[in-house]
């Protein structure tokens, strides 16, 4: 908890940060024998807390036992139960097949990441009381790097259960996070431990000093970020490299030292300078103190008024003889509190200040992503610090200040937000151009920050200042906040967890950790529109090999293997299959998964699994979902139990072979219905057909312009022409991606269509996230995976298109691979799910790292058209250059279907959470081959949006 200290001579750093006074522990600089009964509450003590084959010493033991109890009474202040001691039987679990993400640090500090890991990943979030739970072992064909194994670990699963568990075998990290320190003891061994590791990082020892060095810091936020920092003199001796040179800062003076002796002239000079400066602006007090990696958790400062410029000489001279090399003696402006006009009365004596801590996390493409504000509150007249005021939300906070006007606040969020985002912004950068060996392994990357700010005001606005950087503080300040809400009957969160986008960061650096090296076979190369597989591939290390009908295909320069093998004789899928697993034992491939995102190769895909042994849904469940009316016939028979059936989603229809089909199925199917290709893509040969005429006409034209492959690659025709007659339902369009693994779903992703072009069901636009209500999104889940478990699709990545009725969702068709088109860029881009990935994973028998309860940053918005319609437009004002160039500007997202003079093209842009329209089919009747965005058109939808806030938009031009 946080409250006011008494009034001292010294204080910590009233700008900045750390409770200073205190033991930090082991692991943060602190050494000796922890306190001992400083947590009331009832819990066992006779638990196992020894690791067979790592005895600890009195003192190790001795901190084990402490964090153990901390744990315990962190949980009973949060009301979840005791932690339940089952090392008695230890796990066995998948090494090296399973996720493990791995902390070693104080629970008090890690609490919000524990639990939040424990509901995004049940029970592969473990927290390691002691280093000698853990093991590093060197790693095979990985010179100077090693894997790190957990033998014991207290294990977190939904509802805030936990479990004291050993692991036999050890389990292997695939990310580690520690509490580090310099100090001696776990400390050191915690530091050692996350240097150079094969599993992601999210600290390390070289690092963290890089973070803690407040000088470093502030000129990097200053220079690179352009976020405010206090005023700030810095005399350093013999500085890191990193601070030589480079241009100046506004506001920061670095004097570099020639010694430690001697400087009285020169350090009188500089501070006079300083203390008269403008850049102190109102500032009354300066406050003096080291700054360094030694000094952070040990050192007080000391606070003078700004006229008494001899004490502040003295001050820096008696502290200049401390100095080490890369240290330095910091003079800096105590950021005067924001002074605001209390509304209906006199402003509160005395007057307030508020500090702002934020948590912001690294997310998808290295974007920094603000996850949490909390604030504390406290007396002006003396400094604020972490664990001394009760953590607030940010209104709460400015409204005690009087502060309380709604778009006010908002305008103050943005800036805090701007600001937290530019300093994590400014670290990645930094660290880009660190060595492997400067960040402390290959791996080791910072993944959340903690950003300190003071409220003041310059230049007549309030603006956040930046203090500090550090690691736990804020984040074990964000959980405090959270934990107000964890008592029973005071009710749930409104808001998620900090630590949610830093989990599901962990949970996509431990996919790339798991899948680094798999050797997977790849059925069908597919066309432009899937350059991104290869680009992915490289990026992820997988090592592909490729099964092709096309010799000349660009992929076959892009893969380990290239196999040329023609796959369009679906009659010889069998035959085929078996003579491909010939080839792959032939070719001494090790293949570690098989799987395809090409319509046309799925049963060939799943039989060769079958022959190889390799993790697949079943040919038949593949043959069934492949044709469309063996779908809805083999669902419309599924009643259930359990209710309710797949039989409720499936729509009547007729299979067409002949002209007497057809005239059969005008008097079985309710009119106007819809006819298509049987194994048809890409909404080629979708029609509306009001009447029986008009089916016979249909008919009779795809029977004669799509005979075979070769009249319009890609879309089935390998398959035949075979149709089918569906009812044609009435209600809006939407997408279902889901992630399959062993039957369980473990990911959905829903997006909206816009209004079809008719009678072709051409798409005209789309939106990600769904604007449906929660409810109805629900239903349109378990539509889709009650239908994918109807027709056997067990383990995959599976598209189900659904329509949204009066009566419920309806089943258009299920496609057992991979979304096509965007939507795998949009989801990638909204939720950082890949679903590339994730389908990659499910090849190769992994059950794929995936957040339960994936968010979306944003919304994307899309609109297409035809060529046939807009080639004048797409030839002149929205060219083909000028689209790319949006999209690389961040403007717009540009997918291709074909490299073409007028490529085909889906275009969309990126809106912010609040704004909610729809999306539709794959582009294209028969006869047109190149739908893209008209960008007239989607200019004229920009505006339309600006204007009408959250109203849908029609797209039917």
């Amino acid at each position: 908890m946080l409250s006011l200290d008494p009034l001292h001579p010294q204080w910590d750093c009233p700008l900045g940060s750390k409770d200073l006074d205190r033991e930090v522990g082991p692991w943060g600089g602190g050494s000796g024998v922890p306190p001992t009964d400083c947590f009331p509450g009832s819990w066992h003590q006779d638990v196992g807390l020894d690791c067979k084959g790592s005895p600890e010493g009195a003192e190790a033991r001795a901190w084990t036992v402490y964090y153990y109890s901390l744990l315990q009474s962190c949980l009973q202040q949060a009301g979840l139960p005791e932690t339940q001691d089952r090392s008695h039987v230890p796990r066995t679990g998948c090494p090296g097949a399973e996720v493990t993400l791995c902390l070693l640090g104080s629970p008090s500090t890690f609490l919000s990441v524990l639990l939040e890991g424990g509901v995004q990943s049940p029970g592969n979030m473990l927290l390691c009381l002691s280093p000698a739970w853990l093991t590093k072992v060197a790693a095979p064909g990985q010179p100077g790097e090693a894997a790190l194994l957990v033998s014991k670990a207290v294990s977190f699963h939904p509802g805030g259960l936990t479990f004291l568990d050993d692991f036999v075998p050890p389990r292997r990290a695939t990310y580690f996070l520690a509490g580090l320190g310099l100090g001696p003891g776990h400390g050191r061994e915690a530091a050692e431990l996350a240097r150079n590791l094969t599993c992601p990082t999210g600290a390390s020892a070289e690092l963290a000093r890089l973070l803690e060095d407040r000088l470093l810091m502030r000129r990097l936020l200053s220079q690179q970020g352009g976020v405010a920092v206090p005023a700030t003199l810095a005399f350093t001796y013999k500085p890191t490299g990193l601070l030589r040179g480079g241009d100046a800062s506004p506001g920061l003076r670095l004097v570099e030292l020639s010694g430690k002796e001697g400087q009285e002239t020169l350090v009188k000079e500089e501070v006079e300078a300083f203390l008269h400066s403008e850049a102190l602006g109102d500032a009354l007090q300066v406050a003096v103190k080291l700054s360094g990696w030694r000094w952070q958790g040990r050192q007080v400062l000391h606070l003078h008024p700004r006229a008494e410029r001899d004490t502040v000489v003295d001050t820096v001279l008696m502290l200049l003889e401390k100095l080490e090399e890369e240290e330095s003696v910091l003079v800096e402006a105590m950021c005067p509190s924001a002074q605001l006009p209390f509304p209906g009365g006199p402003s509160p004596s005395p007057e307030l200040a508020v500090r702002i801590c934020t948590v912001v996390c690294r997310t998808q493409g290295d974007r920094p992503l603000l996850s949490k504000v909390v604030c504390g509150v406290g007396r002006g007249d003396r400094p604020l610090r972490h664990q001394n005021s009760l953590p607030s939300t940010l209104e709460v906070a400015l409204a005690q200040l009087g502060l309380g006007e709604p778009a006010q606040v908002a305008v103050v969020r943005q800036r805090v937000k701007a600001a937290a985002e530019a300093a994590l912004a400014a670290v990645l950068a930094l660290e880009a151009g660190l060595s492997a060996e400067q960040r402390g392994g290959r791996r080791a990357h910072t993944d959340f920050l903690g950003v300190d700010f003071a409220l003041t005001v310059v230049g007549r606005e309030l603006t956040p200042v930046a203090l500090e950087l550090n690691g736990g503080l804020c984040l074990e300040a964000c959980g405090a906040l959270e934990g107000l809400w964890a008592a029973p009957r005071l009710g749930p969160a409104v808001e998620e967890a900090a630590a949610a986008p830093l989990v599901e960061t962990m949970l996509r650096r431990s996919a790339r950790c798991l899948m680094e090296g798999k050797q997977l076979l790849v059925v069908g190369a597919g066309g432009v529109s899937k350059k991104f597989v290869w680009e992915a591939a490289r990026d992820y290390g997988l090592k592909l090999h490729l099964v092709e009908s096309d010799p000349n295909h660009f992929a076959s320069q892009l893969v380990q293997t290239f196999i040329h093998f023609d796959v369009t004789e679906h009659h010889r899928d069998e035959e085929n299959a078996r003579l491909l697993a010939e080839l792959v034992r032939a070719r001494g491939l090790k293949l570690d998964g098989c799987f395809s995102y090409w319509d046309d190769c799925l049963v060939l895909t799943a039989l060769l699994c079958q022959e190889l042994g390799l993790p697949c849904s079943s040919p038949a469940a593949m043959r069934l979902a492949k044709q469309k009316s063996r779908t809805q016939l083999h669902l419309l028979r599924r009643h259930g139990p359990p209710w309710p059936a797949p039989s409720i989603h499936a729509v009547a229809c007729c299979p067409l072979e002949s002209e007497a089909d057809v005239e059969r199925a005008v008097h079985q199917v309710p009119l106007p219905g819809v006819m298509k290709l049987e194994f048809g893509a890409g909404a080629v040969g979708v029609r509306l057909v009001e009447d029986a005429p008009q089916c016979h006409e249909h008919f009779s034209r795809i029977s004669r312009d799509l005979q075979g492959e070769a009249d319009h690659p890609g879309i089935g025709l390998g398959w035949g022409n075979a149709m089918l007659l569906m009812e044609f339902v009435e209600g809006t369009e939407h997408d279902v991606d889901l992630v399959v693994f062993g039957g369980r779903l473990l990911a959905a992703f829903v997006s909206d269509n816009g209004p079809t072009r008719l009678p072709g069901f051409t798409e005209t636009a789309a939106c990600m996230p769904t604007g449906l209500a929660p409810e109805q999104e629900a239903q349109m889940v378990q539509a889709a995976f009650r239908c994918c478990l109807g027709c056997g699709l067990l383990d995959g990545v599976f598209n189900v298109e659904l329509k949204l009725t009066g009566a419920g969702p309806r089943l258009i068709e299920i496609n057992p691979r991979m979304g096509g088109f965007y939507l795998r860029d949009w989801i990638l881009e909204l939720y950082g799910v890949d679903l590339l990935l994730a389908a990659a994973m499910v090849a190769c028998g992994l059950r794929p790292a995936l957040p339960a309860h994936p968010r979306a940053h944003g919304y994307l918005v899309g609109v297409m058209c035809l060529v046939s319609q807009h080639l004048q437009a797409l030839s002149s004002t929205a060219s083909r250059e000028t689209l790319q160039a949006l999209h690389d500007q961040g403007l717009l997202r540009l997918n291709l279907l074909e490299e073409a003079l007028v490529p085909d093209v889906s275009l969309s842009r990126r809106r912010e959470p609040g704004w909610i329209p729809g999306r539709g089919q794959m582009p294209g009747q028969f006869a047109i081959k190149a739908p893209v965005f008209l960008f007239s058109e989607l200019h004229e939808l920009w505006s339309l949006l600006k204007t009408s806030g959250s109203a849908p938009v029609s797209t039917e031009q």
